[in-house]
């Protein structure tokens, strides 16, 4: 369980960075997202979560 809040931990971390650094970036991406079809988000939200599960797995092996 205590990994899981480090991995929590580091995406705050990591998203809070990317905010920080690129607010006008972050805020068109935003918008386009707003903007996209709810098909699409989805596809990309498990797209991606299957890749991170995919690393994690290669990364605990």
């Amino acid at each position: 369980m205590q990994e899981f809040f480090i991995a929590l931990a580091l995406a705050m971390t990591l998203e809070g960075l990317l905010y920080a650094a690129f607010p006008a970036f972050m805020k068109r991406t935003i918008e386009s997202i707003l903007a996209s079809p709810d098909a699409q988000i989805r596809v990309i939200g498990l797209t991606t979560a299957i890749i991170g599960l995919i690393v994690l797995f290669w990364l605990r092996s």
